[in-house]
């Protein structure tokens, strides 16, 4: 069998299963069945599957025919043109949380802190992109903790400290810069997620009731850990605009603005410390 008749079994298997994208996703999972970066799939179309390559292919497919998110099945994601390591343990970098970075690095930064850090792939893009400043980033959970230390070590951004932390405790300094993409779904809107979500570690996605408390403990602890004229930002959910203003007005932060992502929805709210 050829890579090609491989490629096209597997398309009809996940189109049959009503899987998003069968195309991209068969695509990606091929490749990394023959262990060859995706954009080079189209040079060994017509080579015959090496031995190995379809078993690995096929339980790659069971993988996603469950609706295992193709990241977790590759342990591999791109966030801002750079590659990190991706399992069960942490959020799945999605292209959303891009307009965060690009807001954060629209102004010069010197320490960033990153709450909830999951991978690591906001502090990591940022400190990679701005080769002067440092980075301190948190999380609960010591099993994320690990994937974004590896995820340093493998990208080689040396200027960055990890630390487990409920939000701010045990934060130490000011920051001229703090970013989160906090968990944020309401309990109510749980059941309404796609099964690729449900894969995910459910602390990354939803702090339970309104969605808004990791808003209310990181709004609440930003002053304190900001120099005057620092910046917060954070990504929301596209409906949570409104709220997540009103608490960082109510806490005395200034400046606020939103933007928004790609399909023009509300994805990030900055604001500055006076």
């Amino acid at each position: 069998m050829s890579a090609e008749d491989a490629l096209r079994a597997g398309l009809v298997r996940l189109r049959a299963a009503g899987v998003p994208d069968p195309a991209r996703d068969a695509r990606l999972l091929l490749a990394h069945a023959l262990g060859i970066a995706a954009d080079r799939l189209v040079l060994h179309l017509r080579d015959p599957l090496p031995e190995g390559a379809m078993a690995r292919f096929a339980a790659a497919l069971d993988q996603r025919v469950a609706r295992r998110p193709v990241s977790q099945i590759t342990g591999r994601r791109a966030f801002w043109g750079r590659e990190f390591r991706v399992t069960p343990d942490v959020l799945d970098p999605r292209p959303e949380t891009e307009t965060l970075i690009a807001e954060a690095l629209a102004q010069p930064f010197h320490r960033v802190l990153d709450l909830g850090t999951g991978s690591g792939a906001i502090v990591l893009t940022l400190l990679a992109e701005r080769p002067g400043a440092r980075g301190l980033g948190t999380d609960l959970s010591a099993d994320a903790l690990a994937v974004a230390r590896q995820n340093a070590e493998a990208l080689g951004v040396e200027r960055v400290d990890f630390q487990r932390a409920d939000w701010f405790a045990g934060i130490d300094g000011c920051f001229d810069l703090i970013v989160s993409n906090p968990p944020y779904i309401a309990e109510a809107e749980m059941a309404d997620l796609s099964p690729e979500v449900r894969h995910e570690p459910r602390m990354a996605l939803t702090p339970g009731g309104d969605g808004l408390a990791a808003y209310r403990a990181i709004v609440s602890g930003a002053r304190a850990h900001l120099v005057p004229g620092g910046r917060l930002m954070v990504e929301i959910g596209w409906t949570q605009a409104a709220p997540v203003r009103a608490l960082m007005a109510e806490a005395g932060l200034i400046a606020l603005r939103t933007s928004t992502d790609l399909d023009g929805r509300d994805r990030v709210i900055a604001a500055t410390a006076p």
